[in-house]
């Protein structure tokens, strides 16, 4: 959510449309959103959220009358500066009854070139190269294209992939082999395989094993493949220590159903369990961009 605030922010101070950004810049206690959220507010429209509820209404409504009080031409500093609030302390309990209980600090600052300039695109929570256009691909993938990470979609059948275009941060890659393009992933990078053929997916695993430096790597299949896919490599000299990272089979452990949309909510919800420290080898070094 906030890589799609910032990225809306960029087309509209591009557009010059006037507009709001509301941050979160401090918080004591409990709290709905943390420090560094922003919500961008113009006249007509509302990108982001800073936490719902009476909180997010009443600040909507402090942006939209700034906005009101400058006119359409897109306000400064100095414009705000003149007896309109730009920070503001609130409590969650005793100002909005809402029972989060805790205190927040909002700012208000019109979009400009500088407040642009302070504002660095969020780091994706993870990087991912997720194997198989099926029916479990899929569903994940769907369930990818509202969180802030990074994907590449492998899959050599380019009819596999949905008609509707994906969004910017899912790239549909197809490619023969495509085992090939795990040399492609920074290290420190997450990896799904799920394609349509146990060949296949034996020899993407492989060559993720023999990398080892992957935050986590999924294989889809029950506890039967496993064995099978961990005997073959134990086999090929792949060090016990680094067969025991493969997650087989995947998802969170308490989700019941095999469908694959609630396949995908627990493997989703695994990845977002991941430590940080598991994918902060990852810096801001991108997934290898295509031409």
């Amino acid at each position: 959510m906030n890589r799609t605030v910032h990225d809306a922010a960029l087309a509209w101070a591009a557009a010059g449309r006037a507009a709001v950004v509301v941050e979160v810049v401090g918080f004591k206690g409990s709290v709905p959103r943390e420090t560094g959220t922003r919500m961008l507010v113009a006249a007509d429209a509302v990108i982001g959220t800073i936490g719902g509820g009476h909180l997010e209404l009443q600040a909507i409504e402090q942006a939209r009358s700034l906005l009101a009080r400058h006119g359409t031409h897109e306000p400064t500093e100095r414009d705000f500066a003149r007896g309109s609030t730009v920070e503001r302390e609130i409590a969650l309990g005793p100002t909005l009854g809402q029972c989060c209980g805790g205190v927040l600090r909002l700012r208000w600052k019109p979009l400009s070139r500088d407040v642009l300039a302070a504002w660095a695109a969020p780091a994706p929570r993870f990087r991912l190269q997720l194997y198989g256009a099926g029916h479990v691909g899929r569903a994940i993938a769907r369930l990818l294209e509202g969180i802030d990470c990074r994907v590449q979609w492998i899959d050599e059948r380019d009819s596999e992939f949905p008609a509707a275009a994906s969004p910017a941060h899912i790239e549909r890659v197809c490619v023969e082999p495509v085992e090939a393009e795990v040399a492609q992933a920074p290290a420190g990078a997450c990896f799904l395989v799920l394609t349509h053929s146990h060949d296949l997916d034996l020899r993407i695993t492989e060559a993720i094993l023999r990398r080892g430096d992957f935050a986590y790597l999924g294989l889809i299949g029950s506890a039967t493949k496993r064995a099978r896919f961990v005997h073959r490599f134990e086999q090929r000299g792949i060090a016990a220590g680094v067969l025991a990272r493969i997650t087989c089979p995947i998802g969170v452990a308490g989700v019941v159903g095999k469908e694959p949309e609630v396949i995908a909510v627990a493997v989703v919800a695994q990845l977002l369990a991941l430590p940080a420290s598991s994918t902060s080898a990852l810096g801001s070094a991108p997934l290898t961009e295509r031409t």
